[in-house]
């Protein structure tokens, strides 16, 4: 099967987690930003996590250097447009990138300022590509909670204009959701769409919890409902997709191997999901090898894999009129 002409739907992956690593030196010297090299294999194995990693903390580690140079509105709007356009090369059709705007303010930038590079960014690439986008703003669970309002308002002038969806990520804490019920009510209320990181690290409660206590329409990973039944019966019930990241979810340690990843189980069993990247560089992956690895090693066909397609369009936060060109695609 030629994996890199299918159409392919990418509903969870994130900005900072994505960045070639020759923008981040072009940017850091464009930027005075102190940079540990300016050999482009140094800085990609700076980038990339280990195909293991001891532990979730270590794996976002890698995080660090792309967002030393994500703090001006020019590096945003670059790296936004480059991860678009990366995408629609290998057939991406539609694609739901995320990322936290608190953890672009070091310079001072303001968070509509944030949002608005990303946007436009996304926007550039729409206009040249044959891909169509949105962003989710992510709310990092360990940082102060005094601006979480203050980046829901300022993405709110965005909605349904490049941003539909809010989302609490990081390191994942067990029942992490109670905390946050008043701001996802509050992004609700706003008008934005629902999706949780949860159940990632074993955790299945907050899977239950994120669908139960913040109505999240989407779950980020969420394999951990493979030991607690009563988060597995309730997203069957609600039917809300897991955004799986099968080679995200082995470097993690959320899953040893790929042939124990739960991916085929809950396909078979009903459960909605998805195939989706997490971090394209941190995790050297692209969407075609995201596909590849799932339909080879679970031994799937060309109908399952537009089963799943269909339910990624059906579960995205895509307007009506851009799901019905993508189910198109499906036919």
């Amino acid at each position: 099967m030629n994996y890199q002409a299918l159409p392919k739907i990418d509903l969870h992956c994130h900005l900072d987690g994505s960045v070639r690593p020759q923008t981040i030196i072009d940017l850091a010297n464009q930027q005075n930003v102190t940079i540990p090299s300016q050999d482009i294999n140094e800085i990609s194995s700076l980038m990339i996590a280990p195909e293991t990693c001891q532990n979730l903390e270590e794996y976002l580690m890698r995080f660090e250097l792309p967002l030393s140079v994500m703090q001006t509105e020019e590096g945003i709007e670059r790296i936004s447009f480059e991860l678009f356009e990366d995408a629609a090369k290998e057939n991406v059709k539609y694609f739901e990138v995320r990322f936290g705007p608190q953890l672009h303010q070091l310079q001072g930038l303001s968070f509509d300022q944030i949002i608005s590079s990303a946007v436009k960014g996304m926007q550039r690439a729409e206009a040249i590509y044959d891909i169509k986008g949105n962003y989710i703003l992510s709310i990092l669970r360990t940082m102060d909670k005094g601006n979480i309002n203050d980046v829901i308002d300022a993405g709110a002038a965005y909605l349904n204009k490049g941003v539909v969806a809010f989302d609490l990520a990081g390191a994942e804490l067990p029942g992490f959701c109670h905390e946050f019920i008043p701001y996802v009510n509050y992004a609700i209320e706003k008008g934005y769409r629902i999706t949780i990181h949860a159940g990632e690290q074993g955790v299945g409660q907050n899977v239950f919890d994120a669908v139960s206590l913040l109505g999240a329409e989407r779950v980020g990973h969420g394999i951990h409902i493979k030991g607690h039944q009563g988060a597995y019966d309730l997203v069957k019930e609600k039917s809300v997709a897991l955004e799986t990241c099968p080679s995200s979810n082995i470097q993690t340690k959320a899953v040893d191997v790929l042939s124990n990843h739960p991916i085929k189980a809950f396909y078979q069993g009903g459960v909605l999901i998805t195939i989706n990247t997490d971090n394209r560089t941190v995790s050297n992956t692209t969407m075609t090898d995201e596909v590849r690895k799932v339909m080879e090693e679970f031994n799937l066909s060309r109908e399952d894999y537009f089963a799943i397609y269909r339910v990624s369009v059906e579960q995205s936060f895509a307007s009506d009129e851009v799901k019905q060109e993508l189910l198109k695609l499906a036919e």
